[in-house]
C-alpha cells in the first residue's frame, strides 16, 4: 500500500511539474497589455500650434519592442471596415521609457497646426495602439482612447 501511495505521489508531482512548466513557459509568451490609456487634444488657439498627446503604459514579460499610435476619426473609413494590425504597419511609434518591471510609459505627441485643424472633421476621434513584445506578441486596441475636435 506505501509503495502505490509513493508511486501516486511522484505521479503527482510529475505531472504538477509538467503542468508548471507549461504554465511558465505560456506566461511568456502571453500579448503585451495596455493601462491607463489617456488622450488630450488641444486645438490651435491664435498663433499657437495646437497638440494631440497620447499616453498609455505597456507591459510584457519579454519587453516592449514597439508601440504604434494612429488618430481617426470617427466617421472614417475604420469605423466601417475595422482596424487591422497590418493598417498600423506604417504609422507613427510613440516614445517609451521604462516604467516598472516589464512596463514602459509611452507617449505620442503631434502637434497640430491651424490648417491640419480645420481640414480636420469634427466630432469623436480614436487612438489606436498597436503594441509589440520582444517575442513577437501583439495586441491591438483600435479604441485605446478617444477625444473630441471641435
Amino acid at each position: 500500500m506505501s509503495r502505490r501511495i509513493a508511486l501516486s505521489a511522484a505521479a503527482g508531482v510529475v505531472v504538477l511539474g509538467g503542468a508548471g512548466a507549461f504554465a511558465l513557459a505560456h506566461a511568456g509568451e502571453q500579448s503585451p497589455t495596455l493601462a491607463h490609456s489617456t488622450a488630450r487634444y488641444a486645438a490651435p488657439d491664435g498663433d499657437r500650434a495646437g497638440s494631440l498627446t497620447f499616453v498609455t503604459d505597456v507591459t510584457a514579460s519579454s519587453g516592449v519592442k514597439s508601440v504604434k499610435v494612429l488618430a481617426w476619426p470617427e466617421n472614417s473609413s475604420f469605423a466601417g471596415k475595422g482596424l487591422t494590425a497590418e493598417d498600423m504597419a506604417d504609422v507613427e511609434a510613440a516614445v517609451c521609457r521604462p516604467s516598472g518591471t516589464h512596463t514602459v510609459r509611452c507617449t505620442y505627441t503631434v502637434p497640430v497646426t491651424r490648417a491640419y485643424a480645420n481640414a480636420s472633421p469634427r466630432g469623436a476621434w480614436h487612438v489606436s495602439v498597436l503594441a509589440t513584445a520582444q517575442d513577437g506578441t501583439t495586441t491591438l486596441d483600435t479604441e485605446a482612447a478617444g477625444f473630441t475636435v471641435r
